[in-house]
């Protein structure tokens, strides 16, 4: 009974053992979705334009408390000997006096030129133009995560690829050797059948080499550790083709209504607007008030320190009013400088709209021609298998020749690394439109 209860605690453990060792062997694999999840939370530069977005929102709280009264407090102590004026009494004292000054400031800006109401409305539109900045550094993240994604699934069928082909030469390699051992082809096929092997394995290793750079560019945009095992998912292969049915004249309506850089351009014309209200404000009069109270103490008076607080009391309110007159042309230099910078904000919206309307006329032209190149380039591919197969056959037959064998498989893998092409891009494109539209990227 006892060798059981042994035997079944070892089998026990055996598979724990097992479970926790697959547990810990799995890995995540990253969908498009979490990759564009995870680079928006962790990505720097959206963390950066976040923080912009942030120090924006500070000065439009700043900019509107400067229409407050401010507020300051003073103490001091003096001493002085000899003939002097008493700092309290204002006679001319012929002593030692030590003397103490306690008071209150404050003073408000009651008008100036709408200044700092313009101010307020100038740094309010700064914080919507660095939002929509912050935006489209976001759209500017995701966009790279969609084509660091499908290049690297690109990349990583390129070496399913390349590794059938060395497969395929390998198998070629060793009738080649049966045949020259057979005496029915010349050494120099059997050598060209075992280069054509070797440069398809030089192609696994480039494949390799170019997915595993791939991925580290990924993970850059994911702001992940170099180390850190990252798996991503296949397409569907049923999803390859892609129809465009959306019309141009639909698709600049909406890219020009959607991304946030065409509204940030033209809030840089209201901001500028702003400055220039602001620049003319210097060419009316400032009407300021100030106030305080206060009080004091002196040696020289016969009064304790108590009695001479209350007795020094003093209030004192007033008005100023400061004119412009002659400033060195300064004010008409801004206004100068302000309305030009509007026109140059004016020109900036034109070009980042015709930057728009190019970046969307590319794609969708891109995604008119991936479509018809995916379908010629999936029967290219269809046609250079069946040619490659027979050629097999015929090889095997004797009645082809090395080279032109090789020739066939090259043809195959030229064909079928321009329908992978074909069908990336494909998804690229029809994706990167339905980006532009504001429509959700889901592989």
């Amino acid at each position: 009974m006892k060798h059981y209860i042994f035997i079944a605690v070892i089998l026990l453990t055996q598979f724990t053992f097992g479970q926790d060792v697959e547990t810990n062997t799995t890995s995540k694999i990253w969908s498009l979705e979490d990759c564009i999840s995870y680079a928006i939370e962790h990505n720097i530069t959206l963390k950066d334009a976040d923080l912009n977005t942030s120090i924006s929102q500070v000065d439009y709280n700043q900019s509107k408390s400067a229409k407050l009264p401010n507020l300051f407090g003073s103490a001091s102590q003096n001493f002085s000997s000899g003939t002097s004026i008493d700092p309290i009494t204002s006679d001319y004292v012929s002593d030692q006096i030590h003397s103490t000054n306690l008071g209150i400031n404050s003073s408000v800006t009651l008008f100036q030129g709408n200044q700092l109401t313009n101010q307020v409305k100038q740094n309010k539109l700064l914080i919507e133009q660095n939002s929509l900045l912050a935006l489209e550094a976001k759209n500017n993240i995701v966009i790279s995560i969609l084509e660091s994604y499908l290049q690297t699934l690109f990349s990583k069928e390129g070496i399913t690829i390349a590794e059938n082909n060395l497969n395929a030469s390998e198998k070629e390699v060793i009738r080649a050797k049966s045949r020259l051992e057979a005496g029915t082809i010349a050494l120099s096929d059997y050598t060209e059948a075992q280069s054509q092997a070797a440069t398809n394995k030089y192609n696994v290793i480039a494949a390799k080499n170019d997915y595993e750079l791939n991925i580290i560019t990924l993970k850059q945009l994911l702001e992940l550790s170099p180390l850190e095992d990252l798996q991503i998912e296949t397409v569907d292969e049923n999803e390859d083709l892609i129809h465009l049915e959306l019309n141009r004249e639909a698709i600049y309506t909406n890219a020009l209504s959607y991304l946030p850089e065409v509204e940030a351009s033209a809030t840089t014309i209201l901001i500028n607007e702003k400055e220039l209200d602001i620049a003319k404000g210097g060419y009316l009069p400032t009407l300021s008030m100030t106030g305080s109270v206060g009080s004091g103490y002196t040696s020289i008076s016969d009064n304790n320190f108590t009695d001479q607080l209350d007795v020094n009391f003093n209030q004192r309110l007033g008005l100023s009013l400061s004119i412009p007159i002659f400033n060195r042309n300064q004010t008409k230099s801004a206004v100068q400088i302000a309305s030009f910078n509007i026109e140059k904000a004016e020109i900036q919206k034109q070009t980042v709209e015709k930057e728009v309307i190019k970046k969307v006329e590319t794609a969708y032209q891109n995604a008119l021609s991936s479509q018809e190149q995916l379908v010629a380039a999936e029967a290219s591919q269809d046609a250079a298998e069946q040619s490659y197969n027979l050629a097999q056959k015929k090889y095997e037959l004797g009645d082809l020749s090395t080279t032109d064998l090789v020739v066939s498989q090259n043809t195959l893998t030229n064909a079928q690394q321009n329908y992978l092409q074909s069908k990336y891009l494909n998804i690229l494109y029809h994706q990167l439109l339905q980006f532009y539209q504001g429509n959700e990227i889901k592989l």
